[in-house]
């Protein structure tokens, strides 16, 4: 058996006359895009957080009276959770679960896009674990038939970290990539 042996230098060198893969330049820095079209994508992004802004209202803060009865907190992470798993359908559950889920993967998506400020994971995080959490407590204390509920922040924060890492962090590098140094 013949041996081949390949030089990292040569399999790695960036061809001349072009830039690196994925709109990179030599060096691995990421061409900004123009302004033009850095502010399109931000406008769009934030027409489409003001859209899910109205539904998520629509979808959280509406009352059900019918629920009043059985509607109750849960402080404690995960107890929802075993309820839905054990006595649920799993049509229910599957529900309930997706459903809170999605709810935090706009968030992921578009926070990036939005504030340059917020890129990195951790700010997106944080700002969706607020803003749910100012949701829940809406809920609990103002709308009727509503209840706080602790799991629910937790699944909206993990749509929000698959979201992210799903396109989120790609849109935010994009649209506000850094500029090269000179």
């Amino acid at each position: 058996m013949a041996r081949v042996v390949i030089s990292p230098r040569t399999v790695f060198r960036p061809r001349k006359g072009r830039s690196g893969a994925g709109g990179r330049r030599a060096g691995g820095v990421r061409r900004p895009l123009a302004w033009p079209l850095r502010l399109l994508a931000m406008l769009c992004a934030f027409a489409f957080m003001v859209t899910f802004a109205v539904v998520l209202a629509q979808l959280t803060l509406e009352p059900s009276p019918a629920s009043a009865s059985i509607a109750h907190s849960n402080l404690r992470p995960g107890s929802s959770l075993r309820a839905y798993l054990e006595g649920a359908g799993t049509r229910e559950a599957v529900k309930q679960i997706g459903g809170n889920v999605l709810i935090g993967v706009p968030f992921g998506v578009l926070v990036p896009v939005v504030a340059p400020g917020a890129r990195k994971v951790l700010p997106v995080l944080l700002l969706t674990a607020t803003v749910m959490l100012l949701v829940e407590f809406a809920q609990g204390a103002l709308i009727t038939g509503r209840a706080f509920d602790i799991d629910d922040v937790i699944l909206n924060t993990s749509g929000a970290l698959l979201g992210w890492v799903l396109l989120g962090r790609r849109m935010g590098r994009a649209v506000h990539a850094r500029k090269p140094r000179e």
